[in-house]
Parts: structure tokens; sequence; C-alpha cells
């Protein structure tokens, strides 16, 4: 079985862009070209981009995942060290939880201030986001980029 980028990219929902963008990273290897220099995609390469996609579903960085594809090519070391990363990877997604239920608490607190009657310059949630004093508790600026969960 041999898959064309294009083929391999409509098979693993990975765009044909971040397959070649992975390639330049080291975590495909390069794949065997035919006569016309197209790409030629077999079942490892796709196994391996299923197991990058779901790496990255679970938020693991590019970094991570090429530590634990070089595990994987070695299948004799020992599992510490893939568990390590995914403590590490779970920590964070942890950390992200507390920050995302922080913001919830804290808009839940903005929306229910706002009885939505009346002009704009009345309204509570724009006062709130115009003045950061009316929050009840800090927010630091990262906490917002930790909404991007995908």
């Amino acid at each position: 079985m041999f898959l064309s980028i294009g083929d391999l990219a409509a098979r693993t929902g990975v765009k044909v862009p971040t397959i070649r963008y992975y390639e330049s990273r080291g975590l495909l290897a390069a794949p065997v070209r035919s006569a016309g220099n197209q790409r030629r995609y077999g079942r490892a390469e796709l196994e391996r981009l299923g197991f990058i996609r779901h790496a990255r579903d679970l938020g693991f960085s590019l970094e991570a995942i090429g530590a634990l594809i070089e595990l994987q090519d070695h299948p004799d070391r020992a599992c510490a060290s893939a568990t390590r990363i995914a403590q590490g990877q779970l920590g964070a997604v942890r950390e992200k939880i507390r920050r995302l239920r922080a913001l919830e608490s804290e808009l839940a607190r903005i929306v229910e201030g706002c009885t939505g009657d009346g002009a704009a310059r009345d309204c509570y949630v724009l006062a709130s986001l115009a003045d950061h004093d009316l929050c009840s508790r800090d927010h630091p600026a990262d906490a917002k980029s930790s909404t991007q969960l995908s």
C-alpha cells in the first residue's frame, strides 16, 4: 500500500503542510519517492502520523512527541521516560483546567452582574472589561492563551 501525501492527509485528517512540517522536524521519516518524485507513504507512516495526531490531540508539544517517538523506536528502553513525559503533560493540563475554572468563575460573575437592560454606557460587562479593578481576582494574561486547548 502506498499513499500520496494528499491521500495520507485525507486518511488522517492532518493537513498536507503539517505533514511536510512534521517531516522537516524529523517526526516523520522522509518518504520514498515515485519516479515522478511524488512522496509515497506506507502503513508505517500512516501509523506514525496517527500517533503524532493523537499525541497532539492530548496537547503534547512537538518536542515531547519527538521524545516519545524516540522511545517508541527503541522498544527495549525503559518506559519511565514516557511516563515522566505523560505526567508532565497531565500536570500542564490540570493547570490549564485550574486557570479555565478561575476564568469561568470570573466571567460568570461579570455576566451575572449585568442585567442586559439599559444603555451600553451602564453595562457592567463593558465596565468590567475596561477596569480590571472590578475583577474579583487576578487572571494573568497567560491564562487567556489557556483557552486555546485545541
